[in-house]
């Protein structure tokens, strides 16, 4: 007799139909994907989207997008991909806890910043001036992965990426789509107080004290306290949520954060530096489109379009690269 017991997809949906919450979203009722295809003899829905995810080109590009500080001197600083990370592990412990959906959590979340511009919120904000709209991350992940590189995924991965957002009105149609919503700000606010206080931004006495009295030590026991918070009122209320007090005091913590972290007057200038690189790669490209490789461009869209698509899947490094290249001056 083996010592190991083969899980097919089939059990993995049974064990989803008997262990997860009424309210969770099961693999067999997921609405389907844009091209049907048969099932994977082993794996769910969620989970092959998860492994689709991970080998796609776009995630590898995290590893060299930043998340607050720009080209960091030092290899301790988070980066958009350990971010990413960071948020699939917070995603996870709240859907166990909640008996919800693990493997579309972690789909979700491992997609849900796969759009994101180089230079992070600032290079979002450069692309912004180009177009008619905001131009938002959320937005071009759903295009990554149903134009730029297909990757077929399920409606309800789809809708948590479009919505992970707190900015976007039309909220998330799953509770593991709520779930990405707090583990993401749950992950940015724990390790960006870290960051912060690495590099000698901020000191730990400047920390709101409501929040130190609320959650503990900055790092693991804010988010402990964090994840607890949703767990237990959304246990109580019905509802991927949490207590009014501590959304308060986190949300007092996130405009801390802004004003002498994210948006601080030492920035200033950094910021003005990296919107001009993204400006700059823009107007080139768009007067010569045809340098842009195969590989970026969706040659069915419009020449505006075909350019964001390539510049906004940079990593800074290659962004600040390019921009050498057109821009610095060659003394040889």
């Amino acid at each position: 007799m083996s010592e190991f017991i083969r899980r097919t997809r089939e059990d993995t949906e049974r064990l989803e139909h008997k262990t997860l919450a009424p309210a969770a979203t099961r693999s067999v009722d997921s609405r389907g994907r844009r091209l049907p295809e048969l099932d994977d003899a082993y794996r769910t829905a969620f989970q092959r989207d998860r492994d689709r995810i991970i080998h796609s080109k776009a995630f590898r590009r995290l590893k060299h997008k930043t998340q607050v500080f720009i080209n960091p001197e030092g290899d301790h600083y988070v980066t958009r991909l350990t971010h990413t990370l960071q948020v699939t592990q917070i995603g996870r412990s709240i859907a166990r806890n909640l008996s919800l959906n693990e493997d579309l959590a972690e789909a979700i979340c491992l997609a849900h910043d796969v759009g994101h511009s180089p230079f992070g919120h600032t290079g979002e904000d450069a692309l912004s001036e180009f177009v008619e709209d905001e131009w938002l991350h959320s937005a071009q992940g759903v295009r990554i992965y149903e134009v730029l590189e297909p990757a077929n995924l399920s409606w309800e991965v789809l809708d948590g990426v479009r919505a992970h957002s707190w900015k976007i009105p039309e909220p998330p149609a799953t509770p593991e789509g709520y779930i990405c919503r707090f583990a993401d700000r749950f992950a940015y606010l724990t390790h960006d107080v870290d960051d912060a206080l690495r590099a000698g931004v901020i000191e730990r006495i400047d920390l709101p004290a409501a929040a130190l009295a609320r959650f503990g030590e900055p790092g693991g026991e804010w988010l402990a306290s964090m994840i607890r918070a949703v767990v237990n009122e959304s246990l109580v209320r019905g509802a991927v949520t949490m207590d009014e007090e501590s959304l308060e005091v986190m949300n007092e913590l996130r405009d801390f954060m802004f004003q002498n972290v994210y948006l601080r007057a030492g920035t200033d200038g950094q910021r003005r530096t990296v919107m001009a690189i993204v400006r700059d790669l823009v107007n080139y490209f768009v007067d010569h489109a045809s340098e842009i490789p195969d590989t970026y461009r969706h040659t069915e869209a419009d020449t505006l379009t075909q350019v964001i698509d390539y510049v906004a899947g940079m990593t800074d490094r290659y962004a600040i690269s390019v921009h050498d290249q057109l821009y610095r001056p060659r003394l040889f």
